[in-house]
């Protein structure tokens, strides 16, 4: 079936119903949006029919589009599909660089139920046209509308209608379609049936209207600094079903735009210059010995140690100086150890510290637990006793009675003074 052209308002929309393997052809406009629906029906013919008879249409179909003979797709088109169960479209803005070259986009579709998969190629033909450029182009971001829903015929013939009503252009096409999400806008909450917001620019070939012009007024620039939103007359031509950011409004008259030329140089062919043949080192080399390396890496440092351990050992063990120095060591550490021994095996008196301790009120004697022999040397300041001899008693007062006992304490000459003294003086007090 040859090709059908569906005109939109005054934009091309071009699809193909055909349901055959051939490939299929369209012809789009430089400059102008180009739209392309991939429709699950036309690909249901290829999958064996689902179980339930009524259920065709339920089978989850996905497609994957691509340049022929590589991964993506040309930089200007752009494909979108929500879920498995919607149909797939190919939307974009050919430039006048692409007219001419014929553009061959394979289409896989893909049956997530049975696994198969069917391919079909859609050549797209560019064409050129006289109006493109149109002189005038404005931008509007619609905060309602998703790009899938913007693409439908109806509603983008709505839109550009209402836009002919407040710009009275000749000639209005739509140039291009872009979401905010592709401009660096947020996925929205899913509350409120919220939209990601669409970018829809369109060209005239008259200057803007006095309406469009309003948002550069003063006035609504001020409001849009204050993030409020600015009075445009013509707002209710659109408010009914297109809710616009009069903010994010774009102008552009590209008949005063001054190019840009960047001084690049042309680029080449790609194809290296012939310099003859390539020339590999030849096998014949000489193997490198790395025999040398060695030794000075490792055999090198180990001789200079070897020696500075000779040299230490002589003046240690065979001069005058070392021997003495060995001797002294060894003189120090014999006094050391005599000096300890003499420390174990000295009797000394103990401090006052260390005598028996008894309860003020009910003087009992708690004894020590070391005997005489007890190293004295590591013996610390309070200790008790038992069973020692050279003792004297002490009377002791009882819970009862008027009889009294004696307790028992060590008999010791603390500085020439007799114990007793010492025990005397403590009762008293």
């Amino acid at each position: 079936m040859a090709p059908v052209g569906i005109f939109v308002g005054l934009v091309v929309v071009v699809t193909i119903l055909s349901k055959s393997h051939a490939d299929r052809n369209v012809y789009p406009s430089a400059g102008v949006l180009f739209v392309h629906v991939l429709e699950r029906e036309h690909f249901k013919g290829e999958f064996p029919p689902y179980p339930k008879a009524g259920d065709s249409s339920n089978d989850p179909i996905t497609f994957n589009t691509n340049l022929k003979g590589y991964p993506d797709r040309p930089g200007w088109l752009r494909y979108i599909q929500r879920t498995s169960h919607s149909d797939g479209v190919l939307y974009g803005s050919p430039t006048a660089d692409h007219v001419g070259k014929p553009t061959i986009i394979e289409i896989t579709a893909y049956n997530k139920r049975t696994f198969e998969t069917a391919r079909h190629n859609l050549v797209i033909n560019i064409m050129s046209t006289e109006e493109f450029p149109l002189p005038y182009q404005a931008e509007f971001f619609i905060k309602n509308m998703n790009v899938e829903e913007m693409l439908a015929s109806e509603v983008l013939g709505d839109f550009l209608g209402a836009v002919k009503n407040v710009w009275q252009p000749e000639r209005l096409n739509a140039i291009n379609i872009t979401s905010a999400l592709d401009r660096g806008g947020r996925v929205p909450l899913p509350i409120n049936d919220l939209k990601e917001g669409v970018y829809v620019m369109v060209g005239a070939d008259v200057p803007f209207s006095s309406c469009l012009r309003e948002v550069e007024t003063p006035q609504n620039q001020l409001r849009c600094s204050q993030e409020m939103e600015p009075v445009i007359s013509c707002d209710k031509k659109f408010r009914a079903q297109f809710n616009i950011d009069w903010c994010k409004i774009s102008l552009v008259d590209i008949t005063k735009v001054v190019p840009v030329h960047s001084n690049r140089p042309d680029p080449g062919t790609g194809v290296l210059p012939d310099i003859g043949e390539y020339n590999p080192p030849s096998e014949l080399l000489k193997s490198r010995d790395y025999f040398a390396d060695f030794l000075i890496t490792l055999a090198v440092p180990s001789a200079v140690a070897l020696v500075l351990f000779i040299i230490l050992g002589y003046s240690m063990c065979c001069r005058r100086e070392g021997l003495i120095q060995l001797v002294h060591h060894s003189s120090i550490q014999k006094s050391s150890k005599e000096l300890r021994s003499m420390s174990k095996n000295r009797e000394i008196s103990w401090p006052l510290s260390t005598l028996p301790v008894f309860h003020p009120v009910s003087g009992e004697v708690v004894p020590p637990i070391h005997p005489d022999n007890y190293e004295t040397t590591s013996m610390p300041l309070m200790q008790t006793q038992t069973n020692l001899q050279n003792q004297i008693q002490i009377p002791q007062q009882q819970i009862s009675g008027d009889n009294y006992c004696m307790s028992t304490f060590r008999r010791l000459e603390v500085n020439g003074i007799p114990e007793e003294r010492k025990v005397a003086e403590a009762l008293n007090l």
